[in-house]
């Protein structure tokens, strides 16, 4: 009776052509050490006079029904943004995906957004385009990518696997993931039918590992 209930929700959306926005949560994914940028919390950075955190909700809350942040540390702060704040349910910062599986733990839509708090530049279109995507195909998670050169000069796709959407109905495939001890993204996501979304402006999607990045991002 569930297969069937599932079949049609996927033929509804696939007349719409898209997914209401309502159904579909943002998570802001702010839960890593930032050993990188000397274990600073880096979506509390300043980007052009704000948060990081405080950019990426900007550009990511109207494109959603519902937004809410992933944070292990400095809670309060994050409380302050006006939206939930849930910490991962894995303990040792165990990764963006434990961030993803904390998300979908308290998440009431269908859908589940993700972004990154270090990337204050994400498309404004992003949840739209993967949205699109998501229902075209049949997939169960859309992530964006972007084309790259390599030092050899050849063009490649770049996965950016934290842009992403999915079915919120993943739970169980990515508990049992983590359990098993599981960490990677990509490793998760071979398990799964994903669809990849090419977008053009490379920027859009840089994030910001070290303060020196972060200075020359702004300028």
């Amino acid at each position: 009776m569930l297969r069937a209930k599932t079949c049609c929700h996927h033929k509804i959306l696939r007349q719409m052509n898209s997914i209401d926005k309502q159904m579909i949560t943002g998570l802001i994914l702010a839960g890593g050490r930032g050993t990188r940028m000397g274990q600073v919390d880096k979506g509390l950075q300043a980007f052009r006079g704000k948060a990081m955190v405080h950019h990426v909700l900007t550009r990511l809350a109207p494109q959603t029904g519902a937004m809410m942040i992933n944070a292990n540390q400095n809670l309060a702060i994050y409380q302050n943004y006006g939206v939930p704040v849930w910490p991962d349910l894995i303990d040792g910062y165990a990764g963006p995906l434990a961030g993803m599986h904390s998300g979908m733990q308290h998440c009431t839509t269908p859908y589940l957004a993700c972004a990154p708090c270090d990337s204050p530049l994400l498309p404004e279109n992003l949840v739209e385009r993967l949205s699109s995507a998501l229902v075209e195909t049949g997939s169960e998670l859309a992530v964006a990518v972007t084309m790259e050169t390599g030092k050899d000069g050849e063009a490649r796709r770049q996965s950016h696997p934290v842009f992403a959407l999915m079915h919120v109905a993943l739970l169980p495939k990515l508990t049992k993931f983590l359990q098993q001890g599981g960490r990677k993204v990509d490793a998760w996501f071979a398990d799964l039918k994903v669809v990849e979304v090419l977008f053009e402006n490379k920027t859009a999607f840089r994030n910001i590992n070290t303060l020196q990045e972060l200075k020359e991002l702004e300028s």
